[in-house]
């Protein structure tokens, strides 16, 4: 796989997901990102995801930072990418997005931690 290439094949989806996520990062921070390790991207067909590990003082997390494309696209990509946050020493995962979400990803066992708010000014 040429990351390059599916990147930008990606990258419609991805910054739809950014624009619905607040715009906390551009499409260019993400392929740095990604290029350089710090998060994954997970391609299918229809829809791909960008993960990152992050390491608190307690536990260590894969958080889905953004998805886009065909939700069925998408959930294919939980049990491959629950296999392999494991092989990275993560106990869990976690997800920040729209409501809609909860009641996909709870037929997969998620369920809600936090609320998170947002006020732009």
């Amino acid at each position: 796989m040429n990351i390059t290439e599916e990147l930008l094949r990606c990258k419609k989806w991805i910054e739809a997901a950014l624009s619905k996520g607040g715009d906390t990062h551009s499409f260019v921070d993400i392929c740095d990102s990604v290029i350089k390790g710090t998060m994954q991207l997970w391609v299918g067909e229809k829809g791909c995801a960008v993960t990152e590990i992050v390491v608190y003082p307690n536990k260590k997390v894969l958080h889905v930072f953004l998805a886009g494309g065909k939700m069925e696209q998408i959930t294919d990509m939980h049990d491959d990418a629950v296999k392999w946050a494991k092989e990275q020493g993560c106990v869990g995962m976690t997800i920040s997005g729209r409501k809609g979400w909860q009641k996909v990803l709870s037929e997969k066992g998620w369920k809600p931690q936090q609320l998170v708010l947002g006020k732009e000014f």
